[in-house]
């Protein structure tokens, strides 16, 4: 799949998941054994700004500088594709993220790894030896952070008549550690 994405625009920041994920699901290219496209594009907001992937360690450091000890945000589009039909579904998760005051000499040896590089925002949720988010303050979707809202994925498949395997809440507690606070109200549609 090609796509530029620097050409897909949105008028609010927190649009713009969903319009490179529509873009992305419209762009792929199906062969006749497929029945669905799942695309989705993550992005992270701070005060209106959205940040991307660093281009190079000073700008992963600056990032995390920025962010360090205060709360942003990030969206989650997820865009489903039916082939058939041609329709699209559409779901979006937006989580408010607590970062802790981690020290200096801890910025600079998790930016030296390289893992930031190639994270929107210069951080990974899942890196445990950085650890970036004040876990006692967060209370979102953490699947969200990671970059897969599962119980958002499972919202459009059940708009299109499939239903999970298994509960995913708990194959997603099970594999991020995390015992989700906001499962339910995004698997009824309240969130």
């Amino acid at each position: 799949m090609d796509l530029d994405e620097s050409r897909v625009h949105a008028a609010r920041s927190q649009d713009l998941a969903g319009e490179l994920a529509k873009a992305k699901a419209a762009a792929a290219e199906v062969n006749g054994r497929h029945e669905f496209v799942l695309a989705a594009d993550t992005v992270v907001i701070d005060d209106g700004s959205i940040l991307g992937k660093p281009e190079d360690e000073k700008e992963a450091l600056q990032m995390l500088r920025r962010l360090r000890g205060r709360s942003h945000q990030v969206v989650t589009a997820i865009a489903v594709r039916h082939i058939a039909s041609g329709r699209t579904l559409l779901e979006a998760c937006l989580t408010d993220v607590p970062m802790r005051m981690y020290s200096e000499g801890e910025l600079e040896r998790y930016v030296q790894s390289g893992s930031p590089l190639d994270k929107a925002g210069a951080y990974g949720i899942q890196d445990a030896s950085f650890a970036p988010v004040d876990a006692a303050a967060f209370s979102g979707c953490y699947a969200n952070v990671m970059g897969l809202p599962l119980c958002h994925l499972t919202r459009a498949l059940r708009a299109f008549g499939w239903e999970p395997l298994q509960a995913v809440p708990a194959a997603c507690a099970r594999e991020t550690g995390y015992d989700c606070p906001v499962y339910s109200s995004i698997l009824r549609g309240d969130v």
